[in-house]
């Protein structure tokens, strides 16, 4: 009963958290956001958009928006700064590592990484080993450590990692959980979750009052996500 409590729990906000510079909640598609090397601060597009054209207008020199390191300009000096934040046992890079080794192909060493990630509090490390652990990439196929990890991942905002926990419930038949699930991942706006909500009303799990608290809810969160300058770095980048 305690576990649960914890994890129906509605999160403040997704597992990324709000934009270091502006303060906004960053939205939950990564696209829309940028990953700093050198400081492993996520940074909205709006912010990096208007740090960018800051520096095109004054003819300066290209840093972070964030910490004000000079940006590295080949692969290899954006190996050097993970490398270093690697060693500052910093989750974000040490996550960064597992992704890297397991588009390699790489699913034993991903694993390793993915595993020190997650003790470093990596949200996204703990939604990849769920799905290493699903798929058996590089480890033997556990369905109670996937969901474990899917649990650990939504408690700290991970949308994907909450759709997947209601998905799961649904095809074990326990609708009333995955309901629950569905209106979390919805609130913190995922659009899929909308999909299985609208799904699960038709077929009468859903009240129709719950459905409707549930979009006026995924709008807000998206809502939130907006700014006039975000809008224009996604017409500047398109």
């Amino acid at each position: 009963e305690l576990r649960d409590e914890i994890l129906f729990k509605q999160p403040e906000s997704s597992h990324f958290g709000d934009c270091p510079i502006c303060c906004l909640p960053l939205s939950i598609d990564p696209k829309e956001s940028i990953l700093m090397s050198c400081c492993s601060k996520r940074i909205c597009g709006g912010c990096d958009y208007a740090n960018q054209m800051r520096e095109l207008e004054g003819k300066l020199q290209q840093k972070c928006p964030f910490c004000r390191k000079v940006l590295p300009k080949t692969d290899e000096e954006v190996n050097e700064q993970y490398m270093k934040r690697i060693e500052a046992n910093d989750p974000f890079a040490t996550f960064q590592e597992g992704v890297d080794q397991y588009e390699n192909g790489n699913y034993e060493k991903a694993f390793e990484w993915y595993t020190k990630a997650a003790e470093l509090g990596s949200v996204d490390a703990h939604f990849h080993l769920a799905c290493l652990y699903h798929f058996g990439h590089g480890v033997e196929k556990n369905e109670g450590k996937k969901t474990h990890h899917l649990e650990e991942a939504a408690i700290s905002g991970h949308p994907m990692a909450r759709r997947n926990l209601g998905l799961h419930d649904k095809n074990n038949g326990n609708m009333e959980r995955a309901v629950k699930h569905f209106i979390i991942a919805a609130t913190l706006g995922l659009d899929d979750a909308i999909k299985a909500l609208m799904q699960a009303f038709k077929r009468g799990h859903v009240s129709k009052e719950d459905l409707a608290a549930a979009l006026r809810a995924h709008q807000d969160a998206v809502d939130e996500t907006k700014s006039p300058l975000r809008e224009l770095a996604g017409k500047g980048l398109s």
